[in-house]
């Protein structure tokens, strides 16, 4: 429940109550200390700022305009004061226009709002025993000097009751509630006081006035400079030790203070940057085993039989293969292909199976252990309970409570903002609208293939192939290439423009969805943008790999995509090629994107805003202006930051069997995306307002269902877009008899027998090519790797013959064993592995032991003091009564 306290508000926008009944904030001038965090007497602690721009200097409104916002304002702060907070108002010493109104909660607010957020405060100190573990040796020479950061002193913890205040360890008032605490209770009052009436509805909270501009922002204050310390000994310096310690370029190898950067940024912050680092911890692993498997793949190349044929000019010199286009392509050489070959010797080996399965084992761990470790987590940073006690209902749901229900728990009538039927058409009308985005995605995708099938025409025309193939270009540059990255990148331009607009979108769906709780909306949003993002990056990811090359019948039969493209064929070196091609470029694309978007423009930003105040330097600037300088977070806070590396989760898990490096690029990315997204919060940011989080939200389960589906992109990646299963039956049942002539298993003779003949007489007009055959060969043969028919003559020419139907049965089994065998091993891991540690478990039933005992007993010591007192008073009117009169 939210207060209820006398509040004056605008009945409408064109009358507003007597100026006499308003409360206005104290005026004082800057008293000219920069570091200062309190008001003018040095005594109030400022909790948070609000700034405006004075309505009479503004010239970009109208005189009315101004002058509706300046009432609205002026009754906001009124409000303020009504419900016990303490402002106090100081102009800008760069610019007169703008006004900074600092805000203070005084002891007693605090108290009665930690109540009512049900904020759990220190009983006492802990007395559980804390065993330091095997590691902690190794542990201790990349964690911060603890004579730089202390550790934080533990606590006993329970929910604030005011009735309770003298069980509650408080040594001094002034530091029981710490700024991070203070903040958020002070943006708990902001975003829920009145301003202003319309139409019966209620205009209340700092985010619409944020939003119509009557304030220009709102924000705590960072606590210090963070380059230089201050000069005033009492001034704090968290966020200098911050910088120093943790975002700085030479702590890249050092482990991050968790604690620290929960106390100064709030749980939901520390629980972003602690799985993060988690996750950049078990990728170590992962790149250690995908290097190996990519070094093992480089040492076996040079025995690669299957490549060697392909550049041997004895074989593959003098096979000629069909064009791959109608009429523009022209007939070509095998041995193009050689060097395509011997790359795909590196990624497509032994190796990479081993790999594929390691992955799908590891992505269990990194899930399972991070349970345990966000179990840790809940109990050290006080969220075990969160969600059920202390998550408050969002202030725009509240406006929005017309309609009584009655409540089939508790029995009575509750207020919700919409009826049953209205829920049912809101959630149909948002369904439909993430769908219909969704599809345009797919459209878009569908656009670039068009493309890919029409350009192709053309790079054939111009990048025309000899049968020679000894020119160096044509050995890197032939037409599949050139359209593969051509496509990737307009595919990466779709994907970053579709991105900004679907944003927008997202939260307006999101918005009129109406969550209950933030907690409830971030997830609703979560959700939203993933399933944009997830068609979005790996749409074109799955077509080259599932789809692309897949039905493109035989040169004498084409099948044609919308009855006028031919369906586009692999380059000649395989799928899997252009597979890592296109992960190469969306992945490098969007770290460059992401890191101009997030690091760049706000550091470019603050420059100009620095230059632009430079003539005025000379002056002393006070924290709060120095504040208002810098960038806004934004509403969504760390979301983008969610967003970016769970889509790089899901490169690294999904597409693995096609990159093994995968893995390393991710971890040298993420150890640069921790500083960098450290830097930026601590330099570039004003501070954000703290809030509680008990987990990572609703990408926990996105994980789960990625690493689900890891396994089957991969098996299949495998099986449908590598060769090696078609090596396998070739090696084990085609290479000897019946169906082989060696005498031995092997690899010899492997590119002759998979090349399904073709007669040049049997093109069809429309697919004829134009160049002219050249001496007296009448055949040539199909695309490597990817038929296997009959030759011409045979009774059932240019049909799949049995070596098609083995290579079909092994795949299909292929899957299926390694999605079985994966999936039981994962299971076995997550049961063996339980979510919380026992020792967690002992810590958090310890905690309510004594907890409880510690209140039940302080209550009863109460209840024997005034029992006694009440106890004496009956026995001294006893003895009265009874006691004989003095004669």
């Amino acid at each position: 429940l939210v207060l209820e306290l006398n509040q004056v508000v605008i009945p409408t926008y064109g009358t507003v109550p007597d100026q006499q009944n308003l409360h206005t904030p104290e005026w004082a001038d800057f008293d000219d200390k920069p570091d200062s965090l309190f008001f003018s007497d040095g005594q109030r602690r400022i909790d948070f700022v609000l700034v405006y721009e004075d309505e009479s200097k503004k010239m970009t409104h109208k005189r009315s305009d101004r002058k509706k916002q300046k009432k609205k304002r002026q009754v906001y702060e009124s409000n303020l004061i009504n419900n016990g907070l303490q402002l106090e108002a100081t102009r800008s010493v760069l610019d007169e226009k703008l006004i900074f109104v600092k805000v203070h909660a005084p002891w007693e607010v605090l108290c009665t709002y930690a109540e009512v957020m049900h904020i759990k405060l220190p009983l006492q100190p802990s007395d559980l025993k804390t065993r330091d573990s095997a590691f902690n040796w190794f542990s201790r020479l990349f964690r911060v000097d603890e004579n730089i950061i202390k550790p934080e002193q533990e606590f006993f913890t329970a929910p604030f009751q005011k009735e309770h205040l003298s069980n509650f360890y408080i040594q001094d008032k002034d530091t029981f509630f710490n700024p991070a605490t203070r903040s958020r209770i002070v943006h708990f009052i902001l975003s829920r006081v009145e301003y202003a009436i319309k139409n019966n509805v209620k205009k209340f909270g700092i985010n619409k006035l944020l939003d119509t501009g009557i304030y220009k922002a709102a924000f705590p204050l960072h606590d210090s400079s963070c380059r230089h310390l201050s000069t005033d000994p009492d001034c704090p310096r968290e966020r200098y030790l911050l910088y120093r310690e943790w975002a700085h370029p030479k702590n890249i190898f050092k482990l991050q203070p968790l604690d620290f950067i929960r106390k100064y940024y709030g749980e939901k912050i520390g629980i972003y940057f602690a799985w993060l680092g988690f996750y950049t911890n078990m990728l170590i692993v992962a790149a250690v085993v995908g290097v190996g498997c990519f070094l093992y793949g480089c040492l076996t190349k040079d025995n690669c039989t299957w490549s060697q044929e392909v550049c041997d000019p004895n074989i593959g010199g003098k096979i000629i293969m069909c064009p791959q286009c109608d009429k523009a392509c022209t007939y070509w050489n095998l041995t193009i292909t050689c060097e395509s070959s011997k790359k795909l010797c590196v990624f497509d080996s032994f190796g990479t199976l081993v790999f594929a399965v390691f992955m799908g084992i590891w992505v269990t761990l990194f899930l399972e252990f991070w349970k345990r470790r966000q179990a840790e987590l809940e109990y050290e940073w006080d969220t075990v309970e969160y969600l059920e006690q202390e998550e408050q209902v969002r202030p725009e749901y509240e406006a929005r409570c017309t309609h009584v229900v009655m409540n089939e728990i508790t029995q009575q009538e509750e207020h919700v903002p919409y009826t049953a039927c209205g829920k049912c058409i809101r959630m149909t009308f948002c369904t439909s609208a993430v769908f219909f985005w969704i599809l345009l995605i797919i459209a878009s995708v569908i656009g670039i293939i068009v493309y890919r099938l029409s350009v192709f025409l053309v790079f054939s025309a111009t990048l025309s192939q000899h049968i020679s193939g000894t020119e160096a270009i044509h050995k890197y540059l032939t037409p599949q290439t050139a359209t593969s990255v051509t496509a990737s990148l307009i595919s990466l331009i779709v994907i970053m423009v579709l991105n900004v607009v679907y944003e927008k979108v997202a939260i307006l769906i999101t918005d009129f969805e109406l969550p209950r709780t933030q907690t409830d909306y971030e997830n609703s949003l979560t959700t939203k943008m993933f399933l944009f993002q997830f068609v979005n990056y790996y749409s074109s990811c799955f077509y080259i790999a599932f789809f692309k090359g897949k039905f493109v019948g035989h040169p004498g039969n084409p099948v044609y995509w919308l009855g006028k493209y031919r369906n586009e064929e692999c380059d000649p070196g395989g799928c899997l090629l252009e597979l890592t091609t296109q992960l190469a470029i969306i992945v490098g694309g969007k770290a460059i994107w992401n890191n101009i978007q997030e690091v760049l423009l706000p550091w470019v930003k603050n420059l100009i805003g620095r230059y632009c105040t430079a003539a005025r330097s000379e002056k002393v600037v006070p924290r709060w202006e120095q504040d208002y300088h810098l960038q806004p977070i934004g509403k969504l806070g760390l979301f983008y930051e969610y967003l970016e590396m769970v889509i790089q989760f899901g490169f690294v898990t999904l597409f693995v069997a096609s990159f093994p490096l995968a893995p390393l690029l991710a971890l040298i990315n993420n150890m640069l995306e921790i500083r960098l997204d450290a830097w930026k919060l601590t330099t570039q940011f004003r501070r954000m307002v703290p809030q509680k989080a008990q987990d990572i939200g609703a990408w926990q389960p996105i994980m789960q269902g990625i690493a689900i589906l890891a396994v089957v992109t991969n098996a299949m990646i495998i099986a449908f877009t590598s060769d090696m299963i078609p090596r396998l039956v070739y090696y084990w049942s085609f290479s000897v008899p019946p169906y082989g002539s060696h005498s031995s298993h092997t690899m010899k003779g492997y590119i002759n027998s998979t090349l399904s003949v073709f007669n040049v007489s049997d093109f069809k007009n429309a697919s004829k090519p134009f160049s002219p055959w050249f001496g007296n060969q009448t055949t040539c043969r199909q695309v490597p790797y990817r038929d296997l028919r009959y030759p011409p003559g045979h009774q059932h020419q240019y049909e799949h013959n049995i070596y098609y139907w083995h290579v079909i049965a092994a795949k299909l089994a292929f899957i299926i064993v390694m999605e079985h065998v994966t999936y039981f091993v994962k299971f076995i891991i997550s049961y063996v592995i339980p979510d919380v540690s026992q020792k967690t478990k002992s810590k958090v039933k310890r905690e309510k032991y004594l907890t409880q005992k510690l209140l039940h007993e302080n209550d009863l010591k109460v209840v024997k003091k005034n029992m006694g007192k009440i106890a004496d008073k009956i026995i001294k009117g006893v003895d009265s009564t009874f006691r004989p009169k003095a004669e």
